[in-house]
């Protein structure tokens, strides 16, 4: 295969794109105090808040993410997407209520509220850590990964800070609405250039039947071996269950129900930078119908994002990628997708988009990026000023708040621009996506939800459960024990959270118990739901916020069905 080349035209969509888009975004642009900056003002309704977050979550990284693990055989990456939905529905039930009432900026101010400042400062400074690493870092790899196949000789470096600065040039000066604006329209954008990038696939296989006649001759052949543990799929519809042996290297069952749950609630309930999104919704129904609505955005994943993926198990497994003169991070050139996985996705617009559509899709894939990059931008910016700068100086003004929240976007910026060249290092970039999350997720997870459910927890038992966490992360990165470091990240993940809870629950009962104001605010009882019952009885069913959970959990039912 020729290097890949862009057309005059496709080069010219794209250069259009990016001027649009950062002309969109200051044109939104809503900075006159720090709650328009931080929050959009408060000001935003429900299919806005649910485009948002699916824009948001499905970025650049997920697309890339997804269809390079699809290519792997691991279909059963698709276990987060639908996990989201389930994880929305108990964040819609029971958390969303008391982050609204609260009127908080930050997660970690709501941790505050219901604990005490020491677990705030610390969580925030996690936070602002896990954003760098995880969301930002990742979502400049993706972009340096496509450029990359079209500009080889260009440096890594050069790729990632013009990114950066891209996605920056709207974010520092609109805030959260001009991140909010663009990303339902990068969102819209992202979905029409999967589909279309699912039809060209589809196509070129046969379609579902030449897809599962292909697989089944593969299987048949043994294509499908784990060469760590010997596991064998046998047929395309193992290689297509989202359900595995307790004994796969990716996801065995066992880490599926025990451990992705505690990833999924820190992303979709914890996360500032996924719940910023709903922390500016108008009111309490916006916030709910807006996360649902996301929850139902992520079921079709498997069908426009996954599958793809798939259809490039029989197109290009044994493709020679030389010309493309794509470099790894040891300086060697990449000879086929299996040493290089994260470029499935490119390769599938490259090969199969004709010339102007594949400018638009290219355009969507790094509108993504962008899109993930100014949300976690943002989301940092707010927990640095709100969570630091603003208790140390409470006497700022609303202006010079926001003025501090652009300086710190800048520095992310260079933060970020400097490690997302670190990602290569990994075998693949959900692996690499998941594995970092994994050490920062449990602790988190503990705390806030006993905060919720259990009365007694209080601040000690709160922050030394989370300072326990960090220790534990630190012996496992570090290899100190070797069980934890060769224990499957997703039942480390289960572990961590046991014993963070155990912990946490341990130093509470030890200790004095929290006052009564923290309890009676911030904890759920049972009279809540009793009179959100009466409150819902005389709305229709298409307003009733647990119909809709119902009917978007009976839907991911069915899903699961269809891929078990």
């Amino acid at each position: 295969m020729d290097q890949f080349k862009l057309s005059t035209l496709d080069l010219g969509i794209m250069v259009l794109y990016a001027l649009f888009i950062i002309a969109y975004g200051l044109y939104h642009a809503k900075r006159k105090n720090s709650e328009e900056y931080f929050l959009a003002g408060r000001n935003m309704i429900w299919p806005i808040v649910g485009i948002s977050l699916f824009a948001a979550n499905i970025s650049s990284s997920t697309l890339v993410g997804l269809a390079g693990d699809a290519f792997k055989t691991n279909t059963h990456v698709y276990n987060y997407e639908w996990l989201a939905a389930v994880v929305l529905v108990f964040f819609a039930v029971f958390f969303l209520p008391f982050y609204l009432r609260s009127g908080v900026y930050t997660m970690p101010e709501y941790l505050e509220r219901r604990y005490d400042s020491r677990s705030r400062y610390y969580f925030s400074f996690i936070t602002v850590v896990g954003n760098v690493l995880i969301d930002t870092a990742a979502a400049l790899y993706v972009g340096n990964v496509i450029l990359k196949l079209l500009f080889p000789g260009m440096p890594t470096w050069v790729i990632i800070v013009v990114l950066a600065f891209a996605a920056a040039a709207y974010t520092i000066p609109g805030g959260l609405n001009s991140v909010i604006q663009t990303e339902v329209v990068q969102a819209i954008l992202l979905v029409i250039g999967s589909c279309i990038i699912t039809y060209f696939a589809f196509s070129k296989v046969g379609g579902w039947n030449g897809l599962i006649a292909g697989l089944n001759e593969k299987a048949a052949a043994g294509a499908f071996i784990d060469p760590n543990t010997g596991i064998r799929l046998d047929n395309a519809r193992e290689v297509l269950s989202l359900f595995r042996s307790k004994h796969d290297e990716f996801m065995p069952w066992t880490g599926l129900v025990l451990g992705a749950p505690i990833l999924g609630f820190y992303f979709w309930a914890n996360n500032q930078f996924m719940v910023q999104r709903v922390l500016g919704a108008k009111d309490i129904n916006h916030g709910r119908w807006g996360a649902l609505f996301a929850g139902l955005l992520k079921l079709p994943v498997i069908f426009i994002m996954v599958l793809p993926g798939t259809c490039a198990i029989l197109m290009y497994s044994d493709i020679d990628l030389t010309p493309l003169n794509y470099t790894l991070a040891d300086g060697s050139i990449c000879t086929n997708l299996k040493d290089c996985p994260n470029a499935t996705y490119p390769m599938l617009l490259f090969d199969l988009l004709p010339k102007g559509i594949l400018g638009l899709v290219l355009a969507g894939l790094l509108a993504a990026m962008m899109s993930s990059v100014s949300a976690t931008f943002n989301s940092a910016s707010t927990l640095i000023t709100m969570d630091f700068v603003k208790k140390m100086r409470p006497n700022l003004t609303s202006e010079q708040l926001v003025r501090v929240g652009q300086i710190s976007t800048l520095v992310l910026v260079v933060l970020a621009s400097a490690w997302a060249p670190m990602i290569e290092s990994w075998s693949s970039l959900w692996k690499y996506l998941q594995e970092i999350l994994a050490y920062i997720a449990p602790p988190v997870a503990a705390t806030f939800i006993l905060g919720l459910f259990w009365k007694r927890a209080n601040g000690t038992g709160s922050i030394v459960s989370l300072l326990f966490g960090m220790l534990f992360s630190v012996v496992s990165l570090l290899s100190l024990i070797p069980e934890l470091t060769e224990m499957h990240f997703l039942h480390r993940t289960f572990l961590l959270f046991v014993l963070c809870t155990a912990v946490n629950i341990g130093v509470s009962l030890a200790t004095a118990p929290p006052p009564g104001e923290q309890v009676q605010q911030y904890t759920w009882q049972k009279a809540m739901f009793t009179a959100e019952t009466a409150e819902l009885k005389g709305l229709p069913w298409y307003k009733n916020y647990r119909v809709q959970s119902v009917i978007l959990l009976i839907i991911t039912a069915l899903v699961l069905i269809m891929f078990s």
